[in-house]
């Protein structure tokens, strides 16, 4: 249900149609995607996103321990802790939607308001008693590995992003990162935007949107790449 909390910032492209004669590939109709900042009052479909989306990802696979009972609760528990901290601390966070379902997000963290979330003991505590010691620990030892990749200088930081899988294939991943690109660029002192994965499919995907490696975690035997993607001039208006 739309909130009018939400401000709509743009309104996406109409997505592709793709050709109905080709072997392999479906037509999709038309679908216009409405573009959004979110806030808390959304909490609740951007974590039921995010589950959906991180669930059969090699890194969640890892610092979760999917080889372990109870691994689903983990990740819902770990994507709670980490979207509720992020909204609750009225950081920005974009939601594209089609027909007023959330479809895809990511969270933004602006240069002057990183969070260390490692020196939070609160939060800390909270993912203790939520996913436990040893998946507590791999996820702290994750992100300070992360951090440590990012260059010199303002950045704005990519946590979360996904896209339901529903809606992959069609898009939309292009249209969520133009929007947040569009939106960090609006900061003249950022130097760039910087994300994570540790699914390799993904790579190319990435660098063809202008994105390159500085930086390579390893997460037992997933390899978490850290990509910066320069920063831009806003456009005149």
């Amino acid at each position: 249900m739309a909130r009018p909390s939400a401000r709509p910032i743009a309104v996406a492209k109409r997505a592709c149609r793709c050709a109905g004669g080709r072997q392999g590939m479906r037509s999709m109709p038309d679908q216009v995607t409405d573009v959004r900042l979110l806030d808390d009052g959304y909490s609740r479909e951007v974590r039921s996103l995010f589950y959906h989306a991180y669930r059969h990802e090699p890194t969640f696979a890892y610092l979760m321990d999917a080889q372990r009972a109870g691994y689903d609760q983990r990740v819902r528990a770990c994507v709670r802790e980490m979207v509720e901290r992020h909204l609750g601390e009225e950081l920005p966070a974009i939601g594209l939607f089609i027909d007023d379902r959330l479809v895809a997000a990511a969270l933004i963290t602006p240069p002057q308001r990183r969070l260390d979330i490692t020196e939070s003991w609160s939060w800390r505590l909270r993912m203790l008693f939520s996913v436990g010691l040893a998946a507590t620990r791999r996820y702290l030892d994750y992100h300070r590995a992360v951090q440590a990749c990012l260059p010199v200088g303002p950045h704005h930081q990519l946590p979360m992003l996904g896209v339901h899988p529903e809606y992959q294939g069609r898009q939309i991943g292009e249209q969520l990162l133009a929007a947040v690109q569009r939106w960090c660029a609006e900061d003249s002192a950022s130097q760039g935007l910087v994300l994570d994965t540790g699914n390799a499919r993904y790579l190319d995907f990435y660098q063809r949107h202008g994105y390159r490696e500085i930086g390579e975690v390893t997460l037992g035997a997933v390899r978490e790449h850290v990509l910066l993607h320069p920063g831009e001039t806003p456009a005149a208006t």
